[in-house]
């Protein structure tokens, strides 16, 4: 089964950077739960300056028949663009798209298992 056929997608949304190696620990998210999750559609869309932009990742998901688009803020802190802007976009999202389920996840930074696997790290 291909992705479309399950009609399910995951887009992990970041600020974005100049810096092509700013995106790299990103697709490499993408890259690991693609290869786990064969059947899921996985994709990166960032906020300002890279690209794609969340519209146009999401709009290239429900034209290839994607019906519900799981969206993963990758901000470790929930500042005013996870906060405030991302809500607005998925809201615009869901007007202009409405034969598309947009669920949107609390910011990975807010998950406790993040916050125990990053103090891991730290205390090594």
């Amino acid at each position: 089964m291909n992705a479309t056929e399950n009609k399910r997608a995951v887009v992990l949304f970041a600020h974005g950077s100049r810096d092509p190696l700013w995106h790299k620990p990103m697709e490499a998210v993408a890259e690991t739960l693609a290869s786990a999750e064969p059947d899921l559609s996985v994709r990166c869309a960032y906020l300002e300056i890279s690209q794609p932009d969340l519209a146009t990742a999401c709009n290239a998901l429900a034209d290839a028949g994607i019906h519900h688009i799981k969206v993963i803020p990758m901000f470790l802190g929930v500042g005013r663009h996870a906060r405030e802007d991302l809500p607005l976009l998925v809201k615009d999202l869901r007007d202009k798209l409405p034969g598309v389920t947009f669920e949107l996840k609390p910011a990975v930074g807010e998950d406790p298992r993040l916050i125990q696997l990053l103090a891991g790290i730290a205390a090594e």
